[in-house]
C-alpha cells in the first residue's frame, strides 16, 4: 500500500507479461521525482514491450517530474521499449504541452486506451 504521507507514489500494474503500467499519484517535483525514477529504471528494460506511465493521479508536475519522464523516454528508446504517457488531466497535460514535450511523448487519454494498443 502506498505511503499516504508521501508527496508522490507509484504503483506498478502488469497488464501483460511484457507491458507494465506505472500509476503515478501526488506531486512530482524536485523532492519526489525519484519516486518515479526508480520504477522507470526497473521496468524500462530490454525484453519489455511497453511501459505506460499513468499520470491520472498527478496533482502537480514540475520540471523534475518532466525530467524523470524525459529520461524514461530516452532509456526506453535505447532499450527498444515503447513509452506511453497517459495524461488527460490539466495538472499533468498542461506542463507537458507548455514545454513542447507533447511532441516527444506518445500521449493517450486513458489507461484503457493505452491497454488497447497492446491487447493483440
Amino acid at each position: 500500500m502506498p505511503d499516504p504521507t508521501a508527496l508522490a507514489t507509484v504503483v506498478a500494474d502488469r497488464i501483460s507479461p511484457d507491458v507494465v503500467v506505472l500509476h503515478v499519484s501526488g506531486e512530482l517535483d524536485t523532492t519526489s521525482s525519484g519516486t518515479l525514477t526508480g520504477p522507470l529504471d526497473s521496468h524500462v528494460v530490454k525484453g519489455q514491450r511497453a511501459v505506460v506511465v499513468d499520470l491520472g493521479g498527478v496533482r502537480f508536475l514540475g520540471s523534475a517530474g518532466l525530467e524523470a519522464l524525459v529520461l524514461g523516454q530516452q532509456r526506453a528508446a535505447k532499450a527498444g521499449v515503447e513509452f506511453v504517457v497517459v495524461a488527460a488531466a490539466r495538472a499533468a497535460l498542461r506542463p507537458i504541452e507548455a514545454t513542447g514535450l507533447d511532441a516527444v511523448f506518445t500521449i493517450v487519454g486513458s489507461v484503457d486506451e493505452a491497454a488497447a494498443r497492446y491487447s493483440s
